[in-house]
């Protein structure tokens, strides 16, 4: 499995295609090294209504659902990080896999 770290895209470089060449490019290198089968990333998991959310915010499922990823609620994971004016905070992250295709 390889396992592809964490990536933000800022709102306004959103829709240009940055974000599918991106991944096209990670995705290429875990091809060409001929030794993995799936690739695989977590999201942290928020509910709709989190006040965390920024105003306008859509998240990315429907983007990993149209690349091929798949939701693994059984894979899931917790990491604790600081966050802003609240300090270490545990969270819940769900994975997100697919099979890695190979050129004939």
């Amino acid at each position: 499995m390889f396992y592809l770290g964490e990536s933000v895209l800022l709102p306004a470089w959103r829709g240009r295609g940055i974000g599918h060449a991106f991944f096209d490019a990670r995705e290429a290198h875990a091809r060409a090294l001929g030794r993995f089968r799936t690739t695989a990333f977590c999201a942290v998991d928020r509910e709709r209504d989190d006040p965390r959310r920024p105003a306008g915010h859509r998240d990315n499922d429907a983007f990993w659902s149209r690349r091929g990823y798949v939701r693994q609620p059984q894979l899931r994971m917790q990491l604790a990080w600081d966050e802003l004016d609240r300090g270490e905070r545990t969270h819940m992250l769900t994975f997100w896999t697919r099979a890695l295709e190979h050129s004939a």
